[in-house]
């Protein structure tokens, strides 16, 4: 009897462990936060058309056209500048770009820099991390070379990638002689990898070790690539030269530069279907400007490329993914910008934000909703620069309705397309409706005047 008694209170310690152990897994999985991953692929300087979802005949990105077809093409995506730090700060703020202190690319060499993000700005990744998201950013941050603008003091709590604005070379990586190259803030020397490979190995990394935990995570996976030097591995060169006959060199290099990044994507993506997180994960793809002509990049039929505000410059390839809640296979031509991803990241994410917002969610859109094609508010895009060609004055656009003025240039006169009848920006109507002109010119003014009121250099370089 003693006997059995002790293998009862043993039966039952065990059971009691066991149950222990049940209820605390069901605790965990209780606790499991089901709010969605989200992640940013951002790719740098490719063109609109530089993708195969739109029938180019000579490139293939199987992986970027899967996340269109397993969600949503948006096909009137525009970026808030022409070029990468400032379309970098709007995406971050949801605002405009020049509304944060950075109208123009943030660079290393003080007298060619033009822009210093505005340390009180709410950046995206700070918001979800206030509201329990684990944040990383893998390549390329071009906001701020050091304190206070760093990633991991701006609300990344992992960075593993590149500081600075561009590497002179995809294996040595390097800037005016500087490795930017970081593991939070731990100088790497990287040498000697291809830089696409090793912002997708460190992606799949990420989402692995995030795959151990229940919080969820906010990925902004940032390439440097196509961005000049356009620099693919031999053997990606030589696919394309031997399937794409008569292909120029200098295409074939952009296109085996692009297909060899979609691979990684698509190894990216495979990691997410791995860990289980793939069916509530936010993918979207875009890129931070047109692509660049002289590399031969395809705008298609549109006007110019990057560092300019026609078409060419600010319609980039876009689309969503989120299996668990999108309609595979959809697309739409609302007119969305750069900023518009802030605001609807977080409203995936259940967060609401009452801070400054010039962007606005297009959530509804993706979940099947008509939002329409219009807004009713006007659409600015600006750039500040130096040079010959700029003197340190802005180029700046203004879109309401189909309407659109630019100044591609600060020494020429402003023109006006109405982009309905002319989309393609071939007939500039400006001398024929003077009253739409003031209309536009007033709405540039007011833009500016607000703009103006923001420093965009160091406080130790305004004396």
């Amino acid at each position: 009897m003693r006997h059995r008694m002790k293998i009862g209170i043993s039966s039952a310690i065990i059971l009691l462990l066991v149950f222990g152990s049940i209820t605390n897994c069901n605790a965990q999985n209780d606790a499991k936060d089901s709010r969605p991953n989200l992640l940013i692929i951002l790719t740098d300087d490719q063109g609109y058309h530089d993708v195969s979802y739109y029938g180019t005949e000579d490139i293939r990105t199987p992986h970027i056209d899967s996340i269109i077809e397993s969600g949503m093409r948006l096909d009137n995506f525009y970026t808030n500048s022409p070029v990468c730090s400032p379309t970098r700060a709007a995406t971050m703020t949801g605002q405009y770009q020049d509304y944060v202190g950075v109208p123009g690319l943030i660079r290393t060499r003080q007298e060619d820099n033009w822009g210093f993000l505005d340390p009180e700005a709410a950046l995206l990744p700070e918001v979800l991390k206030e509201h329990g998201y684990h944040t990383g950013l893998i390549g390329k941050w071009n906001l701020g070379l050091e304190s206070p603008n760093t990633p991991n003091e701006r609300g990344f709590d992992h960075f593993h990638g590149w500081l600075d604005d561009m590497v002179e070379d995809f294996w040595e990586h390097r800037r005016h002689g500087i490795n930017y190259m970081r593991l939070n803030d731990q100088v790497l020397d990287t040498q000697g990898h291809h830089a696409s490979d090793l912002f997708t190995d460190w992606s799949i990394d990420y989402i692995h070790e995030r795959a151990q935990h229940d919080q969820p995570f906010f990925l902004f996976l940032s390439h440097l690539a196509p961005h000049f030097p356009v620099q693919p591995p031999e053997d990606w060169l030589q696919t394309v030269k031997e399937r794409e006959p008569g292909i120029s060199d200098t295409r074939a290099n952009l296109v085996a530069f692009i297909e060899h990044m979609d691979d990684g994507i698509g190894q990216v993506i495979d990691a997410l279907k791995e860990t289980g997180a793939y069916e509530n994960t936010v993918i979207l793809f875009t890129s931070d400007n047109g692509g660049r002509l002289a590399d031969e990049a395809n705008n298609g039929p549109y006007r110019d490329g990057k560092q300019s505000l026609y078409e060419g410059g600010l319609r980039v390839p876009t689309g969503v993914s989120w299996p668990e809640k999108m309609e595979a296979g959809t697309d739409s031509d609302r007119i969305l910008l750069t900023m518009d991803i802030f605001p609807t990241f977080l409203e995936a994410a259940g967060i609401s934000y009452d801070g400054p917002l010039n962007g606005i969610s297009f959530l509804p859109t993706l979940l099947g909703e008509d939002q329409g094609k219009y807004r009713e508010e006007p659409l600015f895009f600006t750039r500040r620069e130096g040079g010959m060609r700029y003197g340190g004055l802005t180029i700046q656009a203004v879109r309401l309705g189909d309407w659109k003025m630019l100044q591609n240039t600060p020494f020429e006169p402003r023109e006006l397309y109405n982009l309905e009848t002319d989309p393609y920006e071939e007939n500039n109507v400006a001398e024929d409706y003077p009253e739409k002109m003031q209309e536009l010119n007033a709405l540039m003014m007011k833009h500016l005047q607000k703009a103006g009121a923001v420093p965009w250099q160091r406080p130790e370089d305004r004396r």
